[in-house]
């Protein structure tokens, strides 16, 4: 079901892309890696296509693409990865913004973010 929501909301965001004032496609190579203490644990490489776009106070993205996995002491994987989001300006100077995020494999894996953003 997450995986429906995830890549279901993706295509609705393209599908209303000609609607927005600022839009434009981008690539996104992002690595991330983690360590627990001292110990690394492994990371990713998402090397991700997007599209981003947004009219007044709204803003959307979505982007998705092969992410390598590599775990500390196993064999990399090579998955997919893919994300969405936006912001809403609340304020002159704030803006909340939200994400939804997913990686296919054994275990679909799947994140999420939200947050405020001040600007001075």
């Amino acid at each position: 079901m997450i995986k429906s929501l995830v890549f279901g909301a993706a295509a609705g965001a393209l599908a209303l892309a000609p609607l927005s004032a600022t839009a434009g496609p981008y690539l996104n190579p992002e690595f991330n890696g983690a360590t627990v203490g001292d110990n690394y644990l492994g990371g990713a490489l998402n090397l991700d296509v997007g599209f981003e776009g947004g009219q007044g106070a709204y803003s959307y993205f979505v982007q998705g693409g092969p992410a390598i996995i590599m775990p500390n002491g196993s064999e990399n994987e090579v998955e997919f990865a893919g994300k969405f989001g936006g912001s809403v300006a609340v304020a002159e100077n704030v803006s909340v913004y939200g994400e939804l995020s997913g990686v296919t494999g054994d275990d679909f894996s799947w994140g999420s973010k939200l947050g405020l953003k001040y600007g001075f």
